[in-house]
């Protein structure tokens, strides 16, 4: 199948991954927001068995959820072993159910196949508390005194990245009902995939997936079903090509 889209890091197709699965290269990983199958909107569609050829082409599977989706559809995952999920919280919320908690968060549940030792799990780091000086009206009263008092505090250097993420939506700026922000998927690549790594995206609505990756000095390859979006992810991907020969 001739690529929708191509460059030295990403490749889209258009049209569906099953018909081309047995050409797809080993992967360190999937990652991928696939159909919830929760609407009846035409692109919501839950693909059968998809999780099953994931098992395929790699042993590391991050997969955007809800938590009715992943109940619904448990069965679906026995060739996988749960490790854990990341929590996205967005700034709005969707639904418009008013006997319920606003919704305002996604699932990205990780799932393993072989020896949890044998995967790449690079847990990305963030700053943590910095050095400074600090002023305190008093001490404790512990301390049996009452004056004021200086005192420095200790630089914390990097923390993990905590399971869960505030990111903004693209609301407003989304070319795919349901794209996923850069922020969010950010982290999933840089835990599962090592750099100049493969990831493999089955549903890859927007490219967000492959424009991330690419950024990050990962492969990525892509399918998407449906013309429109394909069309639009690669002229995204075109209009934010990045050359990594340069640097």
């Amino acid at each position: 199948m001739k690529p929708y889209y191509q460059d030295d890091y990403v490749t889209l197709y258009h049209g569906d991954y099953r018909d081309h699965l047995a050409d797809i290269p080993r992967a360190d990983a999937v990652i991928t927001d696939p159909p919830y199958g929760e609407t009846s909107l035409g692109w919501d569609r839950w693909v059968t068995d998809w999780p099953d050829d994931a098992s395929r082409i790699a042993d590391a599977l991050w997969c955007f959820g809800s938590m009715r989706m992943f109940f619904d559809r448990l069965t679906q995952f026995t060739q996988w072993k749960f490790s854990h999920e990341v929590v996205w919280e967005k700034h709005n919320g969707s639904g418009f159910a008013a006997d319920k908690f606003r919704r305002v968060h996604e699932f990205a549940t990780l799932w393993y196949r072989g020896e949890w030792g044998d995967l790449r799990h690079e847990v990305p780091k963030v700053p943590g508390a910095v050095k400074r000086t600090v002023r305190r009206k008093q001490r404790p009263p512990h301390t049996g005194e009452i004056a004021g008092t200086r005192y420095t505090s200790v630089d914390g250097g990097d923390l993990l990245q905590r399971s869960v993420l505030k990111v903004r939506s693209e609301h407003g700026r989304a070319i795919h009902p349901t794209q996923k922000p850069a922020g969010i998927v950010a982290p999933l690549i840089e835990y599962s995939v090592p750099p100049g790594g493969l990831v493999v995206d089955f549903f890859a609505g927007s490219g967000t997936t492959g424009v991330v990756a690419r950024d990050m000095g990962r492969r990525s390859i892509l399918f998407e079903v449906q013309e429109r979006f394909a069309e639009k992810a690669a002229q995204r991907l075109s209009q934010q090509a990045f050359d990594f020969a340069a640097l």
